[in-house]
């Protein structure tokens, strides 16, 4: 395999990576994509295991899964081993960093709410005149995420206003249980939308790379995929300055390799491809690689109560359903506290609610419990965060993983802006949910870290001045012509929304215009 010379080298198999795949391959180029770790194979390698024969009784094994929350001893072996490879970050400002070396990658896991960017956030610096406009709209990727929604099976009502651009949705008509209605009737004065939930339904239980885009790549018969290879530096031809392909290690023997390709596709993660990046010290001759790192603000909500369903009086009419507020803060009008808005995840359940809840121990917390059962009503946001070059990410050239390979430090913090973002959207919940007659129970404004979100994106952004940007509209660099970057890295703000479907329809974007313009010989 490493004798042989490739059209295209894709470092990275999850959503960008197996859409870059699927569309290059079916454009005719001889694709070798490389993933850092192995196929999953639960037949082979899940067992059933009680509790009590684990070492740490199911909980995570301690220091190598500090910052994965999803982590527990029967799951240890999903996420990527902090000190095999870890991070670094200053311990008063610390990050989650969240990551599946898996074939298939997070696209394994993610929780498939599918939303598209607006223009809000395309051209968010032409509205509230903070940071920078992409060099695209909603218009340039609309028939890209069309084409995405019908491979993911995107389901979701056409309920959404400007800033949730509706789409190719799978028509859901589910109806509203009287919570939600009472949800629905109390937000109204507070300007709030309440659309349908949109999401991914995939095929046979999966929305992943590994169902929905990559057996479509192998089935062209142009693509070589090789596991367990963790690329070490991208290479550098001596004449043209162009990149040639990479040097990887063997996770499991050590052996160290080398590989040619025409050009390079990154779409590795948004920080993994920056770290790969630096450390092959290409493409950024902007200066701003690694700044202007995002994510989503998590964390901040409110539990409730419906009065009318507790002692056991909980009925599918009564309770049960989900709905999205999308953003609505500073669409029409300017708020004072902070820029850009957030969005509201809403959940009516017939579930138990949590102790946590109850000022209670003993028998009158299992009397509260009981009594309680059946009633809860959520409320949790998604906000944005803005884009700063102060927040970014380097090379820490004191610490290397197990491969010798120099590690990221993360330096970021959310501002008042995010704080008080937060704050208002647990003000304003408490009390839609108690103009809709709901008791609230706890209220949460503090966010969880940076990173939490899983939607970590920038650091490698487009733009059409060189001088500013990493990458171009196309996700094409700025410095290298046959050097791509696919993945969140590219963003140029984060908004609001889960980044999957834009990753997507970005990734699709950019590789047929890499597919084109192989096919003009400008590449």
């Amino acid at each position: 395999m490493t004798d042989k010379n490739f059209d295209v080298l894709i470092i990275g198999s999850g959503h960008a990576g197996g859409m870059a795949a699927k569309i290059l391959t079916e454009k005719g180029a001889r694709c070798l994509i490389l993933n850092a770790g192995p196929v999953a194979d639960v037949a082979r390698d899940a067992r059933r295991m009680p509790a009590y024969d684990l070492p740490y009784r199911g909980f995570k094994p301690p220091g190598r899964l500090e910052h994965v929350f999803q982590a527990n001893e029967f799951n240890a072996n999903v996420w990527v081993d902090e000190e095999e490879v870890p991070y670094t970050f200053d311990p008063a400002t610390p990050y989650n960093w969240v990551r599946v070396r898996l074939f298939g990658g997070r696209s394994l896991f993610w929780s498939r709410q599918s939303f598209r960017l607006s223009d809000y956030e395309f051209k968010s610096k032409s509205h509230d005149g903070f940071g920078e406009d992409w060099p695209i709209g909603l218009a340039d990727l609309a028939p890209y995420y069309s084409r995405v929604e019908e491979i993911f099976q995107v389901a979701g009502a056409m309920d959404g206003p400007p800033q949730m651009p509706d789409g190719n949705f799978i028509p859901v008509d589910d109806v509203w249980s009287e919570s939600m209605d009472r949800f629905v009737k109390a937000a109204k004065p507070y300007g709030m939308a309440v659309c349908k939930q949109r999401r991914a339904r995939g095929r046979d239980g999966l929305a992943s790379s590994v169902n929905l885009l990559l057996p479509d790549a192998e089935k062209t018969g142009n693509l070589t995929s090789v596991a367990n290879a963790v690329v070490r530096e991208i290479t550098v031809d001596k004449q043209t300055g162009l990149p040639n392909g990479c040097h990887f290690v063997d996770r499991l023997s050590r052996r160290e390799m080398h590989v040619k390709a025409r050009i390079v596709v990154l779409a590795a993660g948004t920080l993994e491809s920056t770290r790969l990046l630096l450390n092959s010290k290409l493409g950024n001759s902007s200066g701003v690689m690694g700044h202007y790192l995002m994510d989503q603000v998590y964390g901040p909500g409110i539990t409730c109560s419906v009065p009318e369903a507790r002692n056991g009086r909980a009925t599918k009419e009564l309770m049960g359903g989900g709905a999205i507020v999308p953003r609505f803060r500073n669409i029409e009008t300017k708020h004072d506290g902070f820029l850009r808005g957030y969005a509201l995840n809403v959940t009516s359940s017939m579930g138990g609610l949590d102790a946590k809840n109850f000022a209670a121990y003993g028998a009158e917390l299992e009397a509260k419990q009981k009594e309680y059962d059946g009633s809860a009503f959520y409320m949790s946001m998604m906000g944005e965060v803005l884009g700063r070059y102060e927040n970014h990410v380097r090379i820490d050239e004191q610490k290397v993983d197990a491969w010798g390979i120099p590690v990221l430090r993360v330096e970021t913090k959310y501002t008042d802006n995010e704080y008080r973002m937060a704050q208002d959207a647990v003000e304003v919940s408490s009390a839609v949910a108690k103009a809709a007659g709901f008791e609230v129970l706890a209220k949460n404004a503090i966010p969880n870290p940076p990173g939490y979100s899983i939607h970590e994106v920038g650091t490698c952004r487009m733009g059409d001045d060189p001088k500013t940007s990493v990458l171009n509209k196309w996700c094409q660099s700025h410095d290298h012509r046959n050097l791509f970057v696919v993945d969140g890295a590219s963003f140029v703000s984060a908004g609001w929304q889960n980044p999957t479907m834009t990753i997507l329809a970005l990734s699709m974007r950019a590789s047929e215009y890499l597919a084109d313009e192989m096919g003009k010989a400008n590449i």
